[in-house]
């Protein structure tokens, strides 16, 4: 089998050195700079690594040096639904960080990419601007995360576990989460249960599952005219409501995997004149501190995003320190309000 060329593994600078007829030392002084270089030289070896694409990890130099105490919390924009940094949950995980890395010294760079190039995301540390990346939500692109961590960028995703997955992930039991909603509500004697959420993403997606496992074990049927890939934008909620109607299905109770999402429905059921839960049971997801305040308070699944901010951050100190570090599965639980019952 023909070995792969340079451009396509991780390279190393003595693979640099070997290309350049050069010693590895030559290498490190040439890209940084170094004046015992002589200009052709230097010249010659920044080319060839520009043209195999290697990027120096100025980071780990910096840490090395205890130099960089910056780290990246990096949220993904989707052009397609333009969902905003003022998303409830996204403040407060954003928030929870920000205080977990305070407790451990560091400072928070806080910056968004394209959620199409996630790998974009490793820029920060490619450039020695901070020894490593949190990035709050998987996206599409599993592969592109796969990548980051094949190249040894220290990265932590919070998200959902994945098969085949080589970086790090903390995140919701939502598997669980999704069955407690669904069983929350048949329990309420609810059997019309809609479901509203993006089964794309892949928590969204185990939630579904959760969600299903719960329906069938009480021996109901899935009807795919309840469920509704609706957006996590604030419109989201309104716009599911609208389809339901549009497809005339009868239903008595919304599983909606964002509070926001559960919030914005419970809105467009009384612009219906419906009433809630007299007519139809809500539950929503993640506990934002929003959520108790509504009216009716809103039942929903509790995610632990303050314990979610220092697992990560602790996942990530540690792989900057050599160490490996294990996916965390945090778990969810049912806070039952006026919404449902």
């Amino acid at each position: 089998m023909a070995a792969k060329p340079p451009s396509q593994e991780r390279l190393q600078m003595a693979d640099i050195a070997r290309l350049a007829g050069v010693s590895t030392s030559t290498v490190s002084r040439a890209l940084a700079g170094s004046k015992l270089v002589n200009e052709e030289t230097r010249t010659r070896i920044m080319e060839l690594a520009r043209s195999l694409k290697y990027t120096i990890n100025v980071g780990a130099q910096n840490l090395r040096l205890k130099q960089n105490r910056s780290v990246a919390v990096v949220v993904p924009s989707d052009a397609k639904v333009h969902q905003s940094l003022s998303d409830p949950f996204f403040l407060s995980m954003i928030g929870s960080l920000a205080d977990a890395l305070t407790e451990q010294g560091f400072d928070m760079l806080l910056s968004r990419v394209d959620a199409e190039q996630l790998d974009s995301a490793a820029t920060p540390f490619d450039t020695g601007r901070v020894i490593g990346i949190i990035l709050i939500g998987q996206w599409g692109h599993h592969d592109q995360l796969n990548e980051m961590a094949a190249r040894h960028v220290p990265l932590v995703v919070w998200g959902a576990q994945m098969p085949q997955q080589l970086y790090c992930t903390v995140g919701g039991d939502n598997l669980s989460g999704g069955r407690l909603a669904a069983e929350h509500l048949l329990a309420e004697g609810r059997r019309r249960i809609a479901f509203f959420g993006d089964t794309r993403l892949p928590e969204v997606e185990q939630r579904y599952r959760g969600y299903c496992a719960a329906l069938q074990a009480a021996g109901i049927a899935l009807d795919p005219e309840l469920c509704v890939a609706a957006s996590f934008l604030p419109e989201g909620g309104r716009e599911a409501v609208a389809e339901l109607a549009r497809r005339g299905v009868q239903y008595d109770a919304v599983f909606a995997c964002s509070d926001l999402l559960g919030m914005m429905t419970i809105n467009a059921l009384r612009e219906q004149g419906r009433s809630v839960p007299g007519d139809v049971a809500v539950v929503g997801y993640d506990d934002i501190e929003l959520s108790s305040y509504f009216h009716p308070p809103l039942t929903t699944v509790r995610q632990p995003v303050r314990d979610a901010g220092r697992a990560m951050v602790a996942a990530l100190l540690a792989q900057t320190e050599g160490q490996a570090a294990r996916s965390i599965e945090l778990p969810t639980s049912l806070i039952q309000r006026a919404s449902s019952r």
